[in-house]
């Protein structure tokens, strides 16, 4: 794809960044998002479930860790209506326009987090998100795995420079067998879709996982 003279020729790609809390995709995707805007790509950066304004608000009620009460089924419910909103008014736009859409977290985290975390229904998850996605897929997502123990002390010691440690989520706060069943999850969904997903080691050096992160995206768009 040539982007040296004329017309900038539409790539139209959605890429998602999934992995356990502290697996580093925030941060690769911000690289990422470097790389593409450096070859002149067009692109938009977003995240879920705060991609949006509803979103944001959304997420205060999801995030907060008073808010421990709230029950899996409305958890699920949430994640959803934000990712309506999402799709529909940030998602296809994008893709319509021609960009690449690169998104931290999408529907591999609703699954991983609420099925495979909370023990919901794998098929009542499907027909709720694929209304609420209007069956939108990624052409390609990353999973940026690592142990769970070395996520959580990642994340850890990112809370610590909070102004207010106590701010951090209430999901960083689960068990360890929550996290654990999570990244089971993940790996179990890539088993099932091969094709779309691509495995990184996130237990390296920053430059390392986005040197993967840059081969895997240029292939995608082929640049």
């Amino acid at each position: 794809m040539a982007f040296l003279t004329g017309r900038i020729k539409p790539v139209n790609k959605f890429i998602t960044f999934e992995g356990i809390e502290g697996s580093g995709k925030s941060t690769q995707i911000e690289l990422a998002v470097a790389y593409l805007r450096e070859k002149a790509i067009p692109c938009v950066v977003t995240r879920e479930p705060t991609g949006t304004d509803i979103g944001m608000k959304i997420a205060d009620i999801l995030f907060k860790r008073e808010h421990g009460h709230l029950c899996a089924e409305a958890e699920l419910l949430l994640f959803c209506a934000a990712r309506a909103q999402h799709v529909r008014t940030v998602i296809q736009p994008a893709l319509r326009e021609g960009k690449v859409v690169l998104c931290d977290r999408f529907s591999d985290a609703t699954y991983a987090y609420q099925g495979a975390g909370r023990g919901l229904d794998r098929e009542i998850i499907r027909i709720i998100n694929d209304y609420s996605a209007v069956h939108t897929r990624p052409d390609l997502t990353l999973l940026f795995d690592l142990p769970v123990e070395a996520g959580l002390k990642r994340a850890t010691a990112r809370n610590n420079r909070l102004d207010d440690p106590a701010a951090s989520d209430r999901f960083e706060r689960e068990t360890l067998e929550f996290h654990r069943r999570i990244r089971e999850g993940y790996l179990e969904i890539l088993k099932n879709s091969p094709e779309r997903f691509r495995l990184i080691d996130a237990d390296r050096n920053i430059d390392a996982i986005q040197e993967d992160v840059r081969r895997h995206i240029s292939a995608l768009i082929k640049q």
